[in-house]
């Protein structure tokens, strides 16, 4: 997929970079394996995976993690889990979700969006690095973007007051991202709301023939 021409998003920070949903319920055995602040290494039907606070994996989602215990998310409920203890449950594996995108007669992947629970539009530009979006979409979705972190935003023409802040979620076709980095630029750059790579890191991207396909195991 071409790079959103003329368009480079540089920060003066380090940044911490539809075909219907098929369900199958199943039998799950979930360990816990090892514990750190908020970060789990957990055992999830026969495969181990670490998962920060926030992350989902085969239908469990860690919740917080201490020393003594994690707390899971498992079909809604929650329950705590101390080290080395095993729980064996009927949960619901991912949802495997996907949004096609046409291309459009400008070569842009245009789409809708939910953030912060308000509808946009958005421009799919993995060349860049970060959500970016003007002013005036911040007032509009209710993002207080002054309560944030200064920054400055180079565009191909200038630099720009920028601010750093942290969105609720990110929610393109059903594909929902929680806490997603986001810059906001004084005035009226970007037209429209560049969907960069802190929500595009969670999903699988795919073009062909001139559609873009995001998906992701839910």
């Amino acid at each position: 997929m071409k790079r959103r021409a003329g368009l480079v998003v540089a920060l003066s920070m380090l940044l911490w970079l539809p075909a219907p949903p098929v369900v199958h319920a199943q039998a799950g055995s979930v360990k816990v394996e090892a514990l750190l602040p908020n970060t789990a290494v957990l055992m999830v039907n026969g495969q181990r995976k670490t998962l920060k606070a926030g992350d989902s994996f085969q239908g469990v989602k860690l919740i917080s993690a201490d020393a003594s215990a994690a707390v899971l998310e498992i079909n809604g409920e929650r329950q705590q889990l101390g080290l080395n203890r095993n729980i064996t449950t009927n949960f619901v594996a991912p949802v495997q979700r996907q949004l096609d995108i046409p291309r459009n007669e400008r070569m842009q992947y245009i789409t809708s969006a939910l953030i912060n629970g308000r509808s946009t539009r958005v421009i799919v530009d993995t060349g860049a690095n970060v959500v970016a979006m003007s002013a005036r979409h911040a007032a509009a979705l209710g993002v207080d973007y002054k309560a944030g972190s200064r920054s400055k935003l180079e565009t191909a023409s200038a630099t720009i007051d920028a601010w750093m802040v942290t969105l609720e979620s990110v929610e393109v076709g059903g594909i929902r991202v929680d806490n997603v980095r986001a810059t906001v630029a004084e005035g009226d750059f970007p037209s429209t709301i560049l969907l960069g790579m802190t929500y595009l890191q969670h999903v699988e991207l795919r073009e062909r023939d001139g559609v873009l396909s995001l998906s992701r195991a839910w």
